[in-house]
């Protein structure tokens, strides 16, 4: 398993890694975690700063002439949970995820969530372990083409639903947890938007953020 996950960091991160423990511990989800804070969660709460800091910084320098409003559209889909956990999946993070069995059963392996959090545990690995300049290169070159890909600047849907409301003088969406349901690994969140005077949707995501998303997706789209 050791020379696995070496061999996983030098040819999908790009790195030469010093202490292969930190890689190991990416991949190691809570459930299947020898003592209570042998997981990844430590390390992603550092890898998501970094992969923050990493994106804010490409985008105020490709794009030297939008505002910070622009920018934060940009922004806030690159390092969304969906987009960690879609370029996740692109190097295999997946299959390399260690599980434990009720949590492999119930399919964590695919949840957004988990390999969206692995991926940060990783950039966080590759922070302490190779410095900065590792784990920029590594985000940089992951997630070029999803900066490549961005022509305008994207609308989130929350914040386009929120526009749509100040623009028609209504009251802000409200987002309200209508279930929860799943293991705690694995959860499901069912949110409604609603928008008085404007109308309400419901939608189901991962996250109550994936949740929130795609309400504010629906009505939108009933709005058109």
């Amino acid at each position: 398993m050791t020379d696995d996950v070496a061999g996983f960091v030098r040819a999908k991160l790009g790195h030469e890694p010093k202490d292969l423990s930190l890689f190991e511990l990416a991949l190691t989800h809570s459930s299947a975690a020898r003592a209570p804070r042998d997981h990844y969660e430590r390390l992603e709460f550092l890898g998501d700063r970094v992969l923050g800091m990493v994106i804010a910084k490409a985008l105020y320098d490709r794009y030297p002439n939008e505002p910070e409003g622009f920018l934060s559209r940009r922004y806030n889909v690159l390092v969304a949970r969906e987009t960690c956990a879609e370029n996740a999946r692109e190097i295999g993070i997946p299959e390399k995820v260690r599980l434990g069995k009720q949590a492999r059963s119930d399919g964590a392996s695919q949840s957004d969530n988990v390999v969206g959090d692995v991926m940060e545990a990783l950039i966080g690995a590759l922070l302490i372990d190779g410095g900065m300049e590792a784990a920029q290169r590594f985000i940089l070159t992951l997630w070029e083409p999803d900066l490549q890909s961005q022509g305008r600047a994207p609308h989130h849907p929350k914040s386009a639903l929120q526009e749509l409301a100040a623009a028609k003088e209504c009251r802000p969406p409200v987002y309200e947890v209508v279930a929860r349901t799943g293991a705690h690994h694995a959860p499901r969140f069912t949110i409604r938007v609603s928008v008085p005077g404007l109308g309400e949707a419901t939608a189901e995501g991962a996250s109550k953020q994936e949740a929130e998303t795609e309400a504010a997706s629906a009505l939108l789209k009933q709005l058109q």
